[in-house]
């Protein structure tokens, strides 16, 4: 099965310990298919997704929520992701 969109995400994880404290950033997509939306971790049945939406934060980047039957999920992001919302809109 091929994807019809992909939107780039990232993860931040941050680990203190006694000493420091590291950051990693972790790169990752998100996936639209005709009967599904996939993260990383997550899979969202297409009927399950009731809307996406974005809000731009500072210069670069900002947050997708995925607005689901379990809740708001937030990702964030870099690039415009309106081709990805269009996309979903479409087969909505």
């Amino acid at each position: 099965m091929t994807w019809i969109a992909k939107q780039s995400y990232y993860k931040i994880h941050r680990k203190v310990t006694s000493t420091e404290q590291t950051t990693v950033v972790h790169e990752r997509s998100m996936y639209l298919y005709e009967h599904k939306v996939m993260t990383q971790y997550r899979s969202f049945p297409i009927e399950d997704v009731f809307d996406m939406s974005y809000r731009k934060m500072g210069g670069e980047g900002g947050f997708l929520y995925l607005h689901t039957k379990q809740g708001v999920y937030p990702y964030s992001i870099r690039t415009d992701p309106r081709e990805f919302i269009n996309a979903f809109k479409e087969i909505k």
